[in-house]
């Protein structure tokens, strides 16, 4: 029953984490609309994962890996920015198809899955959030908290997360002219720049 109740707060967290409207969120948006459910989903599950690695370094307490992680702060951010901006690029330049059906020249499911794990990845502070929520949970609780349920239940709460995004935004696309997802693409690529800046602007108090 203690376990049932850990994984379900965790199904919980990962739920609140991916939710909020962030640089994979936008891609998962675009994704669906520009090549289907199955591309925008494999997206998506790529952030999963990456959120379910996090979590699983804070539920174990890794001291070593967020060591790590927290001394390669700035190269994963400028990675990261750098990569933003490329993914900026190509959805400023991207043609949308004359119709909604068609996904030609749609990347990969492991290509997508992988831009997103990759980009989640490059946040190390998204470790913090994890750190400070399990710790939060188990001050509240009189025995030690079981790992692998948390663990899951992060994995399982952000990938329902971006199944409902995708599904939702699926039956959109098909409602949606040339013109429109041309729009929610440039403004999709305008933000994802914005947050490339934003997260390489964050470097600079941290510079010797």
């Amino acid at each position: 029953m203690e376990h049932a109740s850990t994984f379900l707060q965790a199904l919980w967290i990962g739920l609140a984490i991916a939710a909020p409207v962030g640089p994979i969120g936008l891609l998962v948006i675009q994704r669906t609309l520009d090549h289907g459910r199955a591309i925008g989903l494999a997206a998506g599950l790529g952030a999963a994962v990456a959120d379910a690695c996090y979590g699983a370094i804070g539920a174990f307490g890794v001291a070593v890996v967020m060591n790590a992680l927290q001394a390669a702060r700035v190269p994963l951010a400028v990675a990261g920015g750098a990569l933003l901006l490329w993914l900026a690029w190509r959805s400023w330049n991207a043609v949308p198809a004359e119709r909604a059906a068609e996904v030609a020249a749609a990347p990969g499911l492991g290509a997508s899955f992988a831009a997103t794990f990759a980009l989640t990845l490059s946040n190390p502070a998204t470790i913090l959030s994890f750190i400070a929520i399990f710790g939060a949970m188990g001050a509240r609780q009189a025995g030690p908290m079981a790992p692998v349920p948390m663990v899951l239940g992060v994995l399982l709460g952000s990938a329902l997360w971006w199944l409902l995004l995708s599904a939702v935004v699926a039956r959109l696309r098909h409602r949606l002219g040339v013109q429109a997802r041309r729009w929610v693409g440039r403004i999709s690529a305008l933000l994802l720049a914005a947050f490339a800046l934003w997260q390489w602007a964050g470097l600079w108090p941290a510079s010797p």
